[in-house]
């Protein structure tokens, strides 16, 4: 006679179901759902008001989708002879990259010196790092712009850039990512002969992309979306940048609306495009600046 053993696995009692239940996904999904159909909303009001007219636009009677789309409004920021548009896209890729890759540059190398080189001053630096973040920008814009100006940078791509070239929030966020930066990686390499410039070049670089590209992603939003400095910097129309040059569209005396929202949507294509390649790297370098060493 033989017994066989008891089924020791265990089994899902009836009436269970995943965590969260049906109701629960149902709901988290409906609540996603209307958040999704919140950020959309101002993309539809610019894509909708850019293809209408002005009167259709300013009418009483709201209409959610346009008459007849005016397929010539997408020429007219190009063809308009009092703002060169192109010129201002131009000058903004140009100082959103420069800026984007100087800050990578300076911030990274400062935060990896803060966080790994030996040096009896090193907190008392980074404590003076985090004291420029508390205080407000418009106490050295004044500063900033007699400086810039004495060096003759006015309406040129240095003026533009340079005095942004350095940020003490990044490089905060970049000393507390190399903190929790596997040291053993570091080690290898100095036993190849490697110093702490090779060390941060060749081995620490190459395996923190996902944290460069969060940071490059946040840095060239800033960079493009800049408004204040480069209105005072850019007075010749040949240095003003995109978000200057969509300003000027509105006067004292009218405003051209249908041109303002055409503008808009074309000035916001780059930084869709540089959102949608980065974005699986953006959630996953903000979440790495919470590593402690």
């Amino acid at each position: 006679m033989t017994t066989t053993a008891p089924d020791v696995r265990k089994t899902a009692k009836p009436g269970k179901t995943k965590r969260g239940g049906v109701i629960g996904n149902t709901g988290l999904y409906i609540a996603t759902g209307i958040a999704g159909i919140l950020f959309l909303i101002p993309f539809y009001l610019i894509i909708r008001n850019a293809v209408m007219t002005d009167q259709e636009i300013t009418g009483e009677e709201w209409k959610w989708i346009p008459t007849s789309i005016q397929w010539g409004n997408f020429t007219e920021p190009f063809d308009d002879v009092t703002v060169d548009f192109a010129r201002a896209l131009w000058n903004s890729v140009v100082v959103a990259v420069l800026h984007t890759s100087g800050i990578l540059l300076i911030c990274s190398m400062a935060g990896y010196g803060l966080a790994r080189i030996p040096y009896k001053h090193a907190n008392k630096v980074f404590y003076a790092v985090l004291v420029t973040l508390m205080v407000p920008t418009a106490v050295t814009f004044v500063p900033s712009f007699v400086l810039v100006s004495s060096l003759g940078w006015v309406d040129s791509y240095r003026g533009l850039i340079v005095p942004g070239l350095f940020s003490g929030f990044t490089c905060f966020l970049f000393r507390q990512y190399f903190l929790g930066f596997p040291k053993e990686l570091e080690e290898a390499a100095r036993v190849d002969g490697l110093g702490y410039w090779g060390a941060y070049w060749r081995v620490v670089v190459p395996n923190s992309l996902n944290f460069f590209a969060a940071i490059a992603t946040i840095t060239f939003i800033n960079g493009w979306n800049a408004f204040l400095w480069p209105l005072v910097i850019g007075q010749d129309p040949s240095a003003w940048t995109v978000q200057v040059a969509l300003s000027s569209y509105m006067t004292n005396q009218t405003v051209n609306y249908h041109l303002i929202f055409m503008a808009t949507a074309i000035s916001i294509l780059p930084l869709i495009f540089v959102f949608l390649f980065l974005q699986r790297w953006l959630v996953q370098g903000i979440a790495q600046t919470g590593i402690k060493g």
